[in-house]
């Protein structure tokens, strides 16, 4: 039996969102003693996804899913709970596990307005310091994968919105570690090696 990939037990976040009244005189009282409520973000959550699964997060606005994803690329610590993904504490934010890791976001293009995609590929490769054999072949796997071959040849500027967010789900792959399907929705799918 393998080691899995990622291991969530108990992970859980609240934030303390300030509150007040409307009102200048409201205002000056919150300088002086700020009251704060509890948001629970993500309540006690766990999970393994083993080598080779393909996982999706899916839910409501406000489920959590975002927020989960967060702590498990580092971005965001834990109150409480306990996340491990390829052996490194997330929230550590280890080099070796910050070169392996990558997050894809519905509404995020790291796609240059102006070239073509396969050129925004290239510049991705070299500020991530990717092996050119390494990242040829994961590149041309996605391509065929999201079937997107004719596109990333023609400048961004042309492509329709969801057409650009497929063809950039290519270029936010930075390792084999995680590969990212594309959704029109936040939605998010990965398969994990």
């Amino acid at each position: 039996m393998s080691e899995s990939v990622v291991h969530v037990s108990e992970l859980t976040k609240v934030f303390k969102v300030p509150e007040r009244e409307a009102g200048l005189r409201a205002a000056g009282k919150a300088l002086i003693r700020r009251k704060t409520r509890d948001v629970h973000a993500v309540e006690a959550i766990s999970f393994d996804i083993e080598p080779g699964e393909v996982v999706g997060f899916l839910g409501p606005n406000g489920a959590g899913k975002t927020t989960t994803l967060k702590m498990l690329a580092g971005l965001l610590y834990p109150t409480s709970g306990e996340a491990r993904v390829l052996g490194h504490v997330p929230s550590r934010r280890e080099k070796d596990y910050l070169r392996r890791m990558t997050m894809v976001m519905g509404n995020r293009n790291q796609l240059q307005w102006d070239i073509p995609a396969l050129d925004s590929f290239e510049l991705n490769r070299a500020i991530y310091r990717l092996r050119r054999e390494d990242y040829l072949a994961m590149r041309d796997e996605l391509v065929e994968l999201l079937d997107v071959g004719d596109l990333v040849r023609k400048p961004v500027r042309n492509l329709s919105l969801a057409t650009s967010r497929r063809s950039g789900s290519t270029s936010r792959c930075r390792s084999a570690f995680a590969r990212s399907l594309p959704n029109t929705t936040n939605g998010m799918a990965r398969r994990f090696c």
